[in-house]
């Protein structure tokens, strides 16, 4: 990432996080004036104990010397969580991470992390790289969601997936919430690479093609693990409730397991087990 695209990126961060503050939620009174939502940038420079001056040269992108200590004021001025606060520092300090080598990412995966996905056998699970790139499934996967195995591995990408395949439009019920939960653990990967322009190119790919993804990546949110109940209305099965676990895989690839377990006291685990059992017998 270059400085221009960093300094974008960083403004941008900053004027969303500014503007999904409510006056009220702090103190202050909402006003007649305020021709945006959110706080004012003197206000946020108010809390942060930092000049007006200083904090719009920040908002503005300007190639400017920021601390960590101010950084910190920042981020409490502005409510972030502690991945959004990663995320500022990241762009802010400009972090220089060493960059994983590309042969290694293209391995297959081990026998071990195989194993796992295999005993998993009533928990659709996915395995994605740096990139949200998908690199294992197991059955339960291929049957909630679609078989990634038709699909051109050059395109099995899973935000563009979510984001453009009719079947997981139609399979999340709330698509949306979906959606932004993939974009916040991508977003991470962002700020956490800077020196890989292959973000860049696919962001400006999928917002000039997709607008949804456009107004959804807009929104900023960033979360390295969200954990959520998912509800889904499979063609086949029906109702089915999941709960959504993230993990890190340790190694030398930056791997990330996304585990939906069939929520509890639900007929969830039972559908995918009648449904994967039709489909085997059908074959």
């Amino acid at each position: 990432m270059n400085d221009k695209t960093r300094l974008e990126s960083l403004s941008t961060f900053l004027k969303t996080k500014r503007s999904q503050i409510t006056p009220e939620s702090i103190g202050l009174p909402a006003g007649t004036r305020r021709r945006t939502p959110g706080l004012r940038r003197e206000e946020v420079a108010q809390l942060a104990g930092v000049s007006t001056t200083w904090y719009t040269w920040l908002e503005q992108g300007r190639n400017i010397k920021v601390s960590s200590s101010v950084l910190d004021c920042i981020a409490i001025a502005l409510q972030l969580n502690s991945d959004e606060r990663d995320y500022l520092y990241n762009l802010a300090l400009e972090s220089k991470l060493e960059m994983i080598d590309q042969k290694k990412e293209q391995t297959t995966l081990s026998p071990s992390l195989k194993r796992i996905l295999n005993e998993l056998t009533y928990c659709p699970t996915i395995i994605t790289d740096r990139h949200c790139h998908i690199v294992g499934w197991n059955s339960a996967a291929a049957h909630v969601f679609l078989d990634f195995e038709l699909i051109p591995n050059d395109e099995r990408n899973l935000i563009r997936l979510v984001i453009t395949r009719k079947e997981f439009k139609a399979l999340a019920v709330n698509w949306e919430h979906f959606a932004k939960g993939f974009l916040a653990i991508f977003r991470t990967y962002y700020g956490h690479y800077l020196g890989d322009e292959w973000y860049n190119q696919f962001i400006s790919e999928m917002s000039s093609s997709y607008p949804e993804f456009q107004n959804l990546w807009q929104e900023s949110q960033v979360n390295k693990a969200p954990e959520m109940i998912i509800e889904f209305r499979h063609a086949k099965a029906g109702k089915m409730l999941f709960n959504l676990t993230s993990l890190q895989v340790q190694g030398e690839m930056d791997l990330r397991c996304s585990i939906y377990t069939p929520v509890e006291e639900t007929e969830t685990e039972s559908k995918l087990k009648r449904l994967m059992k039709k489909i085997s017998d059908e074959k």
